[in-house]
Parts: structure tokens; sequence; C-alpha cells
């Protein structure tokens, strides 16, 4: 008698999550008030950033991840919006730099000190401005350095050179009411947004066209989320016509009917998805709400397998999530929370039971680093990149983060001259404070600086050099592979 399969099988089927223990929470951290569906939270390897209620202007806290326990009402804040600060996003190329959106109608890009604040950071590096509503959109590039989105209340989404303080493309007629998010695809060259008009759309931000649209992607008229997944499939999250929230996962080149369509419960708190690219793994917290669900998406139907629900007494105001570079590989660790409270930021460690001490390959394939694939002239000029990868095997140990320049090189239109592709959107640069500029050493690989690797400065050259030729070692393996078997295919006559 056979038996039938009726368990799916996957290795995240046991992913469970823990709360840390009191004293590695962070309390007494009065978060915001302010009536906007962001996070309120971002973190990265260093720095653990949450947006504060602040009198006479808007704040947002920066706090290394070492410093737990009780934080003192007099700690130096991030301060230098005249407005409530809606949204805040970390570099993914700069551990050390982060970007603000405000209720003041302007983007603000900070420079954190190595270890912290010691003095409120008033005066931030750059100042970009072109926004005549409220911003509450901010979200870097995935794989070019120094460029940055805005979108704001005005329903124009904003591309910025941060590193020049100019505004690259402005799409103002592509949404015509408040964009509720707004997610890059892997190597950045689309991106899709939720629109209060029910709408999901796909749009080539240096073309400024629209590559594909779908009308009442979700019924209802709660706030609705789009992201990009790996693969160029989106998922977005919404509501029915009789509010219940719902999931649902969607073809770009085919968005008639969705792939998937899920619904989980009659909340009214909007669902905030976090997408892990590794594991194809989506977290989804539900603001208000005191539970994370998490789901596996997979290439065959039903496509989003439900995996499991991690749940607590108190509910959530926010969320952040540590990047994976971040995470201890050593306890199996395949995601980190960072869940808002009131008054305190609660970490939650999620794991994946392994009874061997060993590096689980399986669970941490390599991940986008820290590096940049472009720089912004690259990009406008038409380059796209895939992420830069490493390694997480021998655990991630952030290198020594380079500070900001000031530049005011007009790179827009020396890569427009250069480009193949004329991007038919550009905006007019814009007034800014400062500008900054992130310069990146050559990745070409020579002895020269191995020989150098002594001097100062030249440490994280050589790590990316080494990077670099391993990489090189494996795709020449990986080929040699390919050959022998084609060569034994050949000698057996099966060619």
């Amino acid at each position: 008698m056979s038996f039938r399969k009726v368990v799916r099988q996957s290795k995240f089927r046991h992913v469970f999550g823990q709360p840390v223990k009191n004293d590695q929470c962070y309390e007494d951290i009065r978060v915001s008030r302010v009536t906007w569906d962001s996070t309120f939270c971002a973190v990265n390897p260093k720095f653990l950033a949450i947006i504060v209620e602040a009198s006479g202007g808007g704040a947002f806290m920066v706090l290394p991840l070492s410093k737990t326990g009780r934080i003192d009402k007099s700690y130096p804040t991030v301060c230098g919006h005249t407005g409530p600060v809606l949204d805040i996003d970390w570099c993914p190329h700069n551990d050390e730099v982060i970007a603000s959106g405000s209720e003041d109608c302007t983007v603000m890009v900070w420079q954190i000190p190595e270890n912290g604040l010691v003095t409120p950071l008033t005066e931030p590096v750059v100042v970009l401005e072109g926004h005549s509503k409220r911003v509450g959109i901010v979200t870097w590039h995935p794989t070019a350095r120094n460029v940055l989105l805005s979108a704001g209340c005005d329903n124009v989404v904003l591309i910025w050179n941060v590193g020049t303080a100019e505004e690259l493309y402005r799409l103002d007629d592509l949404h015509p009411d408040l964009i509720y998010n707004i997610s890059w695809n892997r190597n950045g060259s689309l991106f899709c947004s939720a629109c209060k008009d029910k709408s999901v759309r796909i749009i080539d931000p240096r073309r400024g066209t629209l590559v594909a649209e779908r009308e009442k992607a979700h019924e209802g008229a709660r706030p609705m989320r789009a992201i990009f997944l790996a693969n160029g499939k989106v998922f977005t999250t919404g509501f029915s016509r009789m509010s219940e929230r719902q999931l649902a996962l969607w073809d770009p080149e085919s968005l008639e009917e969705p792939m998937a369509l899920q619904e989980l419960d009659s909340s009214n708190g909007a669902l905030l998805p976090f997408y892990d690219p590794d594991t194809n793994v989506i977290y989804v917290c539900g603001k208000g709400d005191s539970s994370i669900r998490y789901f596996e998406i997979t290439a065959e139907p039903p496509y989003i397998h439900f995996l499991n629900t991690f749940t607590s007494k108190e509910p959530q105001r926010g969320m952040g999530r540590m990047p994976k570079r971040g995470l201890d590989v050593s306890k199996c660790e395949i995601a980190r929370f960072y869940k808002l409270h009131e008054r305190k930021c609660e970490p939650i460690i999620m794991t994946v039971p392994r009874k061997s001490d060993l590096f689980q390959d399986d669970l941490y394939p390599d991940t986008a680093g820290p590096e940049a694939a472009l720089e912004a002239e690259e990009w406008v000029s038409g380059k796209d990149a895939e992420p830069l990868l490493i390694s997480l095997r021998e655990a991630y140990v952030p290198s020594k983060q380079r500070d900001l320049k000031v530049n005011r090189k007009n790179v827009l239109h020396d890569s427009r001259a250069a480009s193949a592709p004329t991007p038919t959107r550009a905006g007019a640069s814009a007034p800014a404070s400062a500008t900054t500029s992130v310069s990146a050493p050559s990745s070409s690989i020579s002895g020269s600086s191995l020989a150098m690797a002594g001097e100062s400065g030249k440490l994280e050259e050589v790590t990316r050099e080494l990077r670099l030729l391993r990489t090189l070692v494996k795709e020449q393996g990986e080929r040699i592979t390919r050959l022998e078997e084609q060569l034994g295919r050949m000698e057996n006559g099966d060619v």
C-alpha cells in the first residue's frame, strides 16, 4: 500500500520566534505617535534607528546595537527636521549613513559617527528639497551608490543622486493619489508602487514609463503594500471589499489575475511585508497586531505556503528587520526583528532548529553585501547590475566605513551624453545645504594593493579583492565541472 505525502517538505517549517531577555531590550524610548503607516524603525549591523516623539520638530534616535537596557531621556537624537519624521532608511552601502523624510517636505541624509551620537545631530550632510508636501517614503537603490528615491503626499516620486545633491528624475504624472509604498526590484532597474487608487504599478524610473498596472489589486479602501520578489514576481498585502486582510502574488507579465490570493483575518491594521530573497520567506507584520506570520514562496502552486506565527502579548507600533549580514549564523538565526512597543524596542530572533554546530549552507546562501555594484552615473547611463554577494560562512565582519565627502560635480549631464538609452524624464537640480559622495575604491585585482596591506585604509580594499578572487576561483571550478560532465557524455556516446 502506498501512502501519499500530505506534509510539504520545507527546511523552514519549524522556524520559531523567540524574544530576547528584558536586559537585551531597549527601554524607555518614546516611540513616535504620528499617524503614518511606516515601520518607524530601521536597523543595520551597527545601529538601531527609531523615530521618536519630539517637541518643536522631528527627531529619530540612533543607538549602537550594544546599547541595550534603559535609554536615558537626555540621550542625543538626530533632530534637524522642523516637522515630524515619517520614514527612515539606512544606506545599504554605508552603515553610517541614513536618510529621513519628514512633514517639513524635505529629505535629509545624515552621517552618524562611528561610535554613535554623543551630542544631538542637527546638521545633515545633505538636504534634498523638491517635494511640495510631506515626504512619507525614502528608500535607497539596492545596487547603485548614492541613488535615493523619495515619495511624498504630493503624489510625486523623486530620484536623487545624493553624491551631487541633484534631482535625477521626477515622476509626477504616474500616481493620481497618495502613494502607500515603493519597492525596488533586485537589480534596481524597476520599482513597484501601491497607491490609494487601489492600483499596483510597475515603473521604469529612467524612462519615466509605466511598465504594467493592475487596477483594484485589492478592493478594500484601507492601505495596501507591494514588494518585488527576487524572481521578478510582485507580492501585495491589502484588504478585500469586506475589510478582510489579504495576501496576493502577481506575475508582472500577466496582471489580470493573481497567481495566488489568501485571506488572513478581519483586523484593521495595515500589513507590512518583510521579504528575505535568500530563503524566499516573507514575514508579515500587522500594525497594532501582536503577531508575525511567515510564509514561504515557491515556484509550484499554491505558491504561498503558510509556515507559522510568532505571537506575543503586546501590540507592535512598528517593526525593523536586520539585514542578513548582521545575523548570528552560529545559532541558525535566519531573521531578527526589532519590535516597537509604546516605550521600548524588543528584538525577536527567528531560528531554524538544527542539531549540528557547523555552518548551514542551505540556510545561508551568499547574500547581498555592503559594496555597491554600480556608481550613480553608471546607473543613469542605463547600466544594471545584480547585488554583489558575500558569504556568511566566516560570519560578517563590518569593514571600516568611509566618511561622506562633498562633491558638486554634476554627473547627470556627463552620463547622459554617454548614455545609449536617453531617459525621458529628468528633474532640475535641487538646492541643498551640503552634498555627499561615497568614493568607491577600484575593484580591479592588482598585486600592488597586497603590498600596501599594512598601510592604513588598505584593509578594506584588500578584503574586497580577496573576495573577488574567491568568486573567480569558484566560477572557474564550476566551469571545469561542466566541461568534464560534457566530455564524459561525449565519451559515452550520449551526445
